[in-house]
């Protein structure tokens, strides 16, 4: 017989049977498991729940545990080929081997980044011409793709902002923008956006909200390819919030998530950003490459604040620094080198443009071939609006029911809100995904 002492958390520990270690011994044998004399003990982390499984990200883990040949992950944003496999581009093929021959070690980068990444990523951002890039007045660091830096720049709005005390968003928005600011210790607020009955953007009525809004708010706005709805504000009514935003006083704070996912261009899916800075903001973007480079487990982003002059800039960026520095210490460095290479050298940054505008074109192809393969199906539906939305998402207008459906009867996975990823859409599937939900919807 072996001696032991209970080291897990029992009812034997204090009178409310919480709280302190039980100290009780009791007595074994080799060939039987430890077992406390009158009952089993609890462990240290025995009244931790089951988190709740993330929306977006939890499609894929449903995706995965499914073995049906024929199923389908609609649920995260990622470009593939014909095969169902995540697209390469060949631009970052070729700066992958250029950097491969130039035998580069694995050595830290800086708390903020590598500087030349930095500085071709405001360009992309803000137009190689910005007087706000020739003066020195923004503040950019490197961070973990775009999430990193919308939570990096929380942080800094937080820590700099003490009165501060919401953000306010887009009605829908993306999932993980409320987690963030909450993460963050502020609060969500909504303005409204997305007209469900008309497939368009309630335009009256989010001005309405932005100029309701307490001055000098903090407003979180989509660039391009809006995610969920893939429906972006014209220019006139950009110009419109912009006009708003200036004269409320409101610190915009825009998410560059998808430039090149909605026009095809660039630089006219950075004309937001562009144009509020023309108008006298001074924003913070948050940047990522996860999707116009396909680098999406390299996690490559930028964060950069826009600043009154280059003193302010730099004072942000030390800022922003300490911020890092205790919660990830510096970012990784090959995926910023991809980018680097293929923005700093000319021959690579047009090869990248075409794979972009390739990118486009095809998720465009795709819509409208879905929106044929539906009608194909026998469904009488009115799908137009599939073809009116842009961007890698689709609010496909399926109810929460009909997602299940989908899931549980043709393995096909999406966001219960209908979100659909069409890069995820392929000329193979399309026909069983549109047989699908004709079948789902009664044909309707």
């Amino acid at each position: 017989m072996i001696a032991r002492k209970c080291l897990g958390l029992c009812r034997h520990s204090a009178p409310s049977g919480r709280g302190k270690l039980c100290a009780r011994t009791y007595s074994t044998s080799a060939k039987r498991h430890p077992v406390h004399p009158e009952h089993l003990c609890e462990s240290v982390w025995s009244r931790v729940p089951k988190g709740p499984m993330d929306p977006i990200l939890g499609v894929t883990v449903k995706f995965l545990a499914d073995s049906a040949p024929n199923k389908l992950n609609l649920g995260v944003g990622t470009y593939r080929d014909e095969n169902g496999h995540s697209y390469v581009l060949p631009c970052v093929r070729e700066a992958e081997a250029r950097l491969h021959q130039q035998d580069i070690d694995h050595e830290y980068t800086c708390i903020g980044g590598a500087e030349r990444f930095n500085n071709l990523a405001a360009s992309l951002a803000f137009g190689e011409t910005s007087p706000l890039i020739l003066n020195r007045q923004i503040a950019t660091v490197q961070t973990l793709s775009g999430t990193g830096a919308l939570h990096i720049g929380a942080d800094f709005l937080k820590s700099w902002l003490p009165n501060l005390r919401y953000i306010h968003y887009s009605t829908p928005t993306w999932g993980n923008h409320i987690p963030i600011c909450l993460g963050s210790q502020l609060e969500p607020k909504r303005y409204r956006y997305y007209d469900s009955v008309n497939i368009a953007i309630e335009e009256d009525n989010m001005l309405e909200d932005l100029n309701d809004a307490p001055s000098s708010s903090v407003i979180m706005l989509q660039v391009s390819a809006h995610n969920p709805t893939g429906i972006d504000p014209s220019r006139e009514l950009w110009k419109k919030i912009s006009e708003v935003c200036k004269t409320k006083k409101h610190l915009v704070f825009f998410d560059l998530a998808y430039q090149g996912f909605a026009t095809g261009n660039t630089d006219n899916d950075a004309w937001p950003i562009r144009y509020f800075v023309e108008q006298g903001h001074l924003p913070l973007v948050s940047q990522s490459f996860a999707k116009n480079f396909g680098l999406y487990g390299q996690r490559v982003g930028a964060l950069h604040v826009a600043t009154a002059n280059p003193t302010e800039a730099e004072s942000v960026k030390s800022q922003l620094e300490l911020i890092i520095r205790p919660q990830y210490s510096s970012p990784p460095i090959h995926g910023a080198r991809i980018v680097s290479t293929i923005l700093g050298d000319p021959v690579l940054k047009n090869m990248w443009k075409k794979d972009v505008r390739h990118m486009a074109d095809q998720i465009k192809n795709i819509r409208q071939l879905f929106v044929s393969q539906l009608k194909q199906a026998g469904s009488t539906r009115d799908w137009s609006h599939i073809t009116k939305q842009i961007g890698m998402f689709c609010y496909t207008g399926l109810k929460e029911e009909e997602c299940r459906d989908l899931a549980e009867l043709y393995h096909i996975y999406m966001t219960l809100d209908g979100r659909a990823s069409i890069p995820g859409i392929s000329k193979n599937t399309v026909g069983y995904l549109a047989d699908s939900i004709a079948k789902v919807t009664h044909y309707q």
